[in-house]
């Protein structure tokens, strides 16, 4: 789900803390050494405006590395501009990107825009997929 224009809330510039990520900080996972329930940080979740409060995006940088549909490049010269899937000319075969960062990563890596690219064949247990559903507006 991408957030309409506006909609991005002021403390996505700000760094990651345990208070709203789970990541590597006071040890693994904050701590805890494993993964954390969904929306278990809620200083870290979004509230959008004109959808029910009961739904929110939560939990999006750290306790796992979210597998993306994009093939790996090393640049974004060539890429969509509209948002879509970047799966044509896969220089890297069937190396495709993770983002987001994990319980195991330091703040510096827990951001959207901070990517790697692994093998689709990858089996990590700090990395994973989320699940999304459209919501209606309220």
């Amino acid at each position: 789900m991408r957030p309409g224009a506006g909609a991005i809330p002021e403390t996505y510039d700000e760094i990651a803390t345990c208070d709203r990520a789970v990541m590597d900080d006071g040890g693994i996972a904050c701590g805890k050494r494993r993964t954390w329930e969904g929306c278990s940080k809620p200083e870290g979740n979004t509230q959008i405006e004109g959808v029910a409060e009961d739904v929110q995006i939560c939990d999006m940088a750290g306790n796992v590395w979210e597998w993306v549909e994009d093939c790996y490049h090393d640049s974004y010269p060539g890429a969509a501009d509209d948002g879509s899937a970047w799966v044509s000319d896969c220089t890297y075969g069937s190396v495709r990107v993770l983002r987001g960062g994990s319980m195991v990563d330091s703040a510096s890596s827990l951001r959207a825009a901070y990517r790697q690219g692994y093998g689709d064949g990858v089996r990590y247990p700090y990395v994973g997929f989320r699940v999304v559903a459209p919501v209606a507006a309220d």
